[in-house]
């Protein structure tokens, strides 16, 4: 029997390659996406799209730093994507969530905190993965900042690459709904001061790096080792400086 996942935001940076890692599984990727004509916001298209699926795996995200637009995307996707699951008879929920967004403050991530609470309440069996910051962070700080900087936030974070937390999406969507997953992160601590430096030479570009200090009490959570994966976490592989030899 054909194994069916959709892959709600299936057209991002994780997302394709959870599509990716789903044909290489044996199964049917399922790309749920505004481009693909569903839409997470409103529920269009999402009963279509989840007939006759076995599992979602939830990457979507939205490009904001606020915590209202943050909380209403999440909310709203979040929403929708359980009620058509339940509707459709899926088995399995996954989402892919943030390392320390149960515990730091910033914005975006009392988004991702209401996403996990109502996945939690939510009608479908479920698992929720939290991975730490991306490799490819430090490129996107770099691609944020005004011309002729490149502004890095004082921070530790163990980065781990998008393609290990694919692929530790799609072995949960295979498997049966478990909670709270443990914590996914990098093989080892990074300064993303660094990080930013590295990329910038890297990619040679004429960029001064300008390190910027967190403050409040999110800057005070985030010292505190926020962002770290926790006791009994999964660590991958492949570390910052492997990642960046091969982009």
């Amino acid at each position: 029997m054909d194994t069916r996942i959709a892959v709600a935001g299936g057209t991002g940076l994780v997302g394709t390659l959870v599509v990716e890692e789903v044909r290489r599984a044996g199964a049917t990727p399922v790309v749920v996406a505004r481009s693909r004509g569903t839409d997470l916001t409103t529920g269009s298209g999402l009963a279509e799209a989840l007939d006759g699926v076995d599992a979602v795996v939830d990457a979507s995200n939205v490009d904001t730093l606020g915590a209202k637009r943050s909380i209403a995307f999440f909310e709203a996707a979040t929403g929708h994507l359980l009620a058509a699951g339940a509707a459709a008879g899926v088995r399995h929920h996954v989402a892919l969530s943030i390392v320390g967004c149960d515990r730091v403050d910033l914005p975006y991530y009392l988004g991702k905190r209401r996403q996990e609470e109502l996945v939690a309440a939510g009608p479908v069996p479920w698992s929720v993965l939290r991975a730490t910051q991306f490799h490819e962070f430090a490129g996107q700080l770099v691609e944020r900042s005004p011309r002729p900087f490149a502004l890095a936030p004082r921070m530790r974070t163990q980065p781990v690459a998008a393609r290990e937390v694919a692929t530790a999406l799609v072995a949960a969507a295979l498997g049966e709904p478990a909670g709270q997953l443990p914590d996914l992160g990098g093989p080892r601590v990074e300064d993303m001061g660094r990080m930013v430096r590295d990329v910038v030479r890297a990619r040679g570009t004429r960029r001064l790096v300008v390190p910027v200090p967190m403050v409040g009490r999110a800057g005070r959570q985030v010292g505190e080792g926020g962002l770290l994966p926790g006791p009994g976490a999964t660590l991958g592989s492949m570390t910052f400086a492997d990642w960046l030899e091969r982009v």
